[in-house]
């Protein structure tokens, strides 16, 4: 098992650099940089690289609508370049509040749109001569304006012909996909002990007609922590973040994460954190995420709690534990983990 740590959103890029150098010398596997509304993840990245030497680096995640694939198959390349062969592509369709709410896009055909966005950039990557006509047409064709474009290739020689691209999904069909076509799969607000009855069946057929190519889906998940008798006060912090995604992320009926509250078993709960978040009773809704929820999503606790929560989490097929060091020693909390694993 890997581990693993992400940015958040609103990290400061030159201190966040100084923390990864420092999980990079406690034992750290990876980091992956959000993005969402804030500062883009490429920028970051590349300044990562730059900074550190083994620690592999993800995005987490570039939606698929905001850049074309085309770029997208650049940035990976360029990305993968710069940082000597350490770079993951993670990908997702985000949703209708960052793609609609920020970057003014229809949210339409998401799943769509992430299998043709994986594709290209794959195909990008081998340096083939790219002519695709789906959502995306390469080259423009004349029907629909096109006059001077003719298929291309990349023109640089990327490091690897196969980075390795991760889907961040949530619902059966694009979890399905997932375990379809990419290398890794990154779900949100996920809890181990429920998550083979949330997503079992997807992740089962969509294995079933996976290329032998592509190996074992990889799956990276967890959650806070915290080592130590106090440490399970730390559960705490992860009430403001469940009650944005639960109740505040999308519209009423549309709301994936409110769908998965509701999956795991919390259908009143979930309904009730969405009617007072959307009523501007952010507070309230916080009180409402229950204790069994909070204590699930983290990895606070007594060493043995913590070591029997890594456990739960291997056994529900997770090969990248992610986790958010809490505490005034975050590099100690990493190495300790690492050793473990």
């Amino acid at each position: 098992m890997e581990l693993s740590a992400t940015l958040p959103y609103a990290a400061e890029p030159r201190q966040a650099a100084d923390l990864v150098a420092s999980w990079e010398k406690a034992g750290l596997d990876a980091v992956w940089v959000a993005e969402a509304y804030g500062f883009d993840a490429v920028s970051v990245l590349g300044f990562l690289a730059a900074r550190t030497e083994r620690v592999k680096l993800g995005s987490a995640i570039l939606n698929v609508y905001s850049r074309t694939p085309a770029l997208m198959g650049q940035t990976a390349a360029g990305l993968d370049a710069i940082s000597g062969g350490r770079f993951r592509l993670g990908l997702g369709a985000s949703g209708p509040q960052v793609i609609e709410g920020w970057h003014g896009l229809p949210y339409d055909k998401p799943l769509t749109r992430t299998r043709e966005t994986v594709e290209l950039v794959r195909r990008i990557l081998r340096r083939e001569v790219i002519e695709h006509h789906g959502l995306v047409d390469i080259p423009l064709p004349p029907e629909k304006g096109g006059k001077l474009g003719k298929p291309l290739k990349i023109l640089t020689h990327p490091v690897r012909d196969t980075v390795p691209i991760w889907l961040a999904a949530l619902g059966p069909a694009n979890v399905r996909m997932t375990a379809e076509i990419a290398d890794g799969w990154i779900p949100t607000l996920f809890l181990p002990e429920k998550a083979e009855a949330v997503w079992g069946q997807a992740l089962a057929e969509g294995r079933a007609k996976r290329s032998p190519e592509l190996g074992p889906l990889d799956i990276m998940a967890g959650g806070l922590l915290a080592i130590g008798d106090d440490a399970a006060a730390v559960r705490d912090q992860v009430r403001a973040p469940i009650a944005l995604y639960v109740g505040g992320m999308g519209a009423r009926g549309k709301n994936f994460y409110n769908n998965i509250a509701k999956a795991y078993g919390f259908e009143k709960e979930a309904e009730l954190i969405q009617d007072l978040y959307l009523s501007g009773k952010k507070r309230e809704a916080e009180a409402t995420v229950p204790d069994e929820f909070c204590e699930l999503m983290t990895l606070a606790g007594p060493e043995g709690y913590v070591r029997d929560r890594i456990a739960a989490y291997r056994e529900a097929g997770v090969t990248t534990l992610n986790v958010t060091p809490v505490g005034p020693e975050p590099a100690r909390l990493i190495e300790q983990v690492r050793n473990w694993l």
